[in-house]
């Protein structure tokens, strides 16, 4: 896996995992652990990287102790992820302070999105917020906030990444989006650089996860 992807803040990115069909899997990278593949969204750095992605855990999986130094904070898309502090259920979404470390263990099998090392090194807290369908903020704070939003079929959301809380990006959890007339899927995920407003527009029903601010090499 190239050390270097989607690296240039400075420009809208934006991924689109093949998830269905014949050439499902065809662009995940297999992780150090057997059984663990990673689709990279973006990433600065090696082995040991700041990097957004999403990972796979086939049934029975494991990933061994490690430390997150720098943060970790995930969604659960598919099944249910787990480690020695509980099991997580698909839409849990979880932050792991810097400093912390889990065992990851995954029976069944599940998908999670997953930010690495991009957290402010003052955040101390655990934090666990359980599945809902409701429209909610996640996590708030003086340099990000976190939110799921839901849109019914043809409603619209404005994103912006500008004011007090540059950066932004979206992933979509379920359903479908358009912006700027390119459509997004389940699990396509962009990033807007500072400065630009978009019209996220739902052509179904559709769950996104939006983080604003935080966003940074």
């Amino acid at each position: 896996m190239d050390d270097l992807i989607r690296a240039d803040f400075t420009v809208r990115a934006s991924a689109h995992p093949i998830i269905d069909g014949p050439e499902v899997g065809s662009d995940w990278h297999a992780s150090p652990l057997a059984g663990v593949e990673r689709f990279p969204l973006d990433r600065v750095g090696g082995e040991v990287a700041r990097a957004t992605s999403l990972v796979r855990y086939a049934p029975g999986s494991v990933f061994s102790s490690h430390n997150h130094d720098l943060g970790e904070e995930y969604l659960v898309l598919e099944g249910t992820f787990g480690d020695e502090h509980g099991r997580y259920p698909e839409g849990s979404y979880v932050r792991n302070p810097p400093g912390s470390e889990h065992s990851p263990d995954c029976p069944d099998g599940c998908v999670i999105f997953v930010k690495l090392r991009q957290m402010d090194t003052a955040e101390s807290d655990r934090l666990v917020v359980e599945p809902s369908d409701e429209s909610r903020v996640l996590f708030e704070s003086d340099t990000e906030r976190v939110e799921l939003v839901q849109l019914t079929d043809g409603e619209a959301r404005q994103v912006a990444s500008s004011g007090e809380l540059p950066g932004c990006e979206m992933l979509v959890v379920k359903g479908a989006v358009e912006v700027d007339g390119e459509r997004f899927a389940r699990w396509a995920w962009a990033r807007l650089p500072e400065g630009e407003l978009v019209s996220v527009m739902a052509k179904e029903p559709a769950t996104i996860w939006i983080k604003t601010g935080g966003v940074r090499a």
